[in-house]
């Protein structure tokens, strides 16, 4: 069965960095594109970057971008978001999600457990 185990969530002060990690199992990891989507307390899902396949393609939401970068590994079935710069606003809890199709359709069919980032002094 389809698994998107989240990892490399913690705690992080303003101005930091964080790395999450994503390990797939279950599918044909390189023929799907994958996003990363987040959640705040009390506010609801927000996409945050997606990219191709192949890695061809990335994007962000404009809250994230040149301070988030995502990448991925498809011979170790690994999806990565690299944060920078991290702000308070950033503190949520973080998915990786599996897109339907190659390309980044926003179409999800699995999610993960979700990571918790926290962001503070």
């Amino acid at each position: 069965q389809v698994q998107l185990v989240e990892s490399g969530g913690g705690l992080a002060q303003p101005g930091g960095s964080l790395r999450l990690s994503c390990a797939a199992s279950g599918f044909t990891f390189s023929s799907y594109a994958m996003s990363w989507a987040r959640q705040a307390p009390g506010k609801g899902l927000e996409w945050v970057s997606g990219i191709y396949s192949d890695g061809s393609n990335t994007y962000y939401a404009d809250s994230v971008k040149g301070r988030f970068t995502i990448s991925r590994d498809n011979a170790k079935n690994t999806l990565y978001l690299q944060m920078n710069s991290l702000k308070a606003e950033d503190t949520a809890l973080y998915y990786c999600v599996k897109d339907k199709r190659g390309i980044v359709t926003r179409e999800y069919d699995y999610w993960g457990q979700g990571t918790q980032v926290t962001v503070s002094s």
